[in-house]
């Protein structure tokens, strides 16, 4: 996600007077920091419904055995 996109969007947001007054006092360029947020938030949202759908598959996947398995990509070899 850190490349940088040939395509932007402006995104927009109402925050306290005080806490703007804060980041022009330090000299802070919220737009780095919310955009490095919005990636991280993302990043840990896509990881979590990757858990999510992990733990969906394990009941289908454990009802089938091993050799199953080990005999479905043996015929699969041979086909080729």
């Amino acid at each position: 996600m850190g490349e940088k996109l040939s395509k932007s969007v402006t995104v927009s947001t109402k925050i306290p007077k005080e806490l703007k007054e804060k980041l022009k006092q330090l000299k802070i360029k919220p737009s780095k920091i919310l955009r490095k947020a919005l990636e991280d938030e993302i990043r840990q949202r896509e990881a979590e419904k990757l858990k999510e759908d992990i733990e969906k598959m394990k009941t289908p996947l454990n009802k089938v055995s091993i050799h199953e398995i080990v005999k479905s990509i043996r015929e699969d070899r041979t086909r080729r």
